[in-house]
């Protein structure tokens, strides 16, 4: 990667050194005309360029803490809303969405739905969003030549974005908010429309992209590659946060499968062979992890 354009896409956790990236307390909310709350009570906080899984069944509240983060909720959405969302230093109710665009970007689960079908070109998409943020013609080169090599798709800046493979959309979606400079990205299931090469595509260009100090924030139905790539897990339940920890106390829990969730498939091998670390009493969650254990090999997480 070219080192003077890493050099000028500085991030804001060096801004923002020492700064939480996110900070949730006691957040409630509830959707218009519903009575159930769809998230209730959820507290936690996100380190600057940690990598973070979220996790759970269907209705467990997942996208709505996604939307939470960026202001879909409660600007967009509306609702009964309760408790206090910071990203960037910036308190989520008290800002607009335009304004925490600029600190935190969302990618959704299909790409059709981010990318603007105005553009015939993929370096053209990337520009759209700098275009509308009133860019500088300089500064708009820079950070699309940096976001397409960064994410592997230079070579094919000047093709048509539909006629890119579904990881690829997926990854100039991502290009298209990473552009924008935030210092956090959610991702709401970016993999669950793709084939097992369009996924992998996603989560090494997600992992580039952590690797940078950029705080990502994704909600994943692979188990194993959520295992593999997280920092740590967010288990949700009914709106309920049920835990937050590393990869392996979350998928050692005994009662996992009862809140819709299994766990990785070398978890699950492990358990019905008892192989577990002797220290920590967790499970493996990777095959590399398993091996260690199995030849004796101290625990790394």
């Amino acid at each position: 990667m070219d080192s003077n354009c890493c050099a000028h896409f500085v991030h804001c956790s060096e801004v923002y050194a020492g700064m939480k990236a996110v900070v949730v307390e006691n957040l409630k909310y509830r959707y218009p005309s519903t009575e159930r709350l769809a998230l209730s009570g959820v507290s936690f906080e996100v380190e600057q360029g940690e990598f973070i899984g979220i996790i759970g069944k269907n209705l467990a509240g997942k996208s709505t803490l996604c939307e939470a983060l960026v202001g879909l909720v409660p600007h967009f959405y509306k609702g009964a809303y309760g408790g206090r969302v910071v990203v960037d230093g910036v308190e989520v109710l008290s800002s607009s969405v335009s304004e925490l665009a600029r600190h935190i970007g969302i990618v959704f689960q299909n790409p059709f739905t981010q990318i603007t079908a105005a553009k015939l070109t993929v370096y053209e998409e990337v520009a759209f969003g700098l275009e509308n943020l009133g860019f500088q013609r300089e500064e708009m080169v820079k950070r699309i030549d940096y976001v397409l090599k960064l994410l592997g798709l230079y070579a094919y800046k000047d093709r048509n974005p539909f006629e890119l493979s579904g990881g690829q959309m997926q990854r100039l979606a991502i290009a298209s908010i990473i552009a924008m400079k935030p210092s956090i990205i959610v991702l709401d299931e970016p993999t669950s429309q793709l084939d097992p090469l369009g996924s992998e595509e996603v989560f090494k260009a997600v992992q580039s992209l952590s690797k940078e100090g950029i705080t990502i924030i994704m909600v994943e139905q692979k188990m194993e590659k959520i295992a593999q790539y997280a920092d740590k897990i967010i288990l949700l339940h009914e709106g309920h946060l049920v835990d937050f920890g590393v990869p392996e106390e979350v998928f050692s829990r005994p009662d996992l499968e009862s809140y819709g969730v299994e766990p990785p498939v070398f978890t699950s091998i492990a358990k019905k062979l008892g192989i577990k670390d002797n220290n920590t009493g967790l499970y493996p969650v990777t095959l590399e992890q398993m091996r260690r254990l199995m030849i004796g090999e101290p625990h790394r997480s």
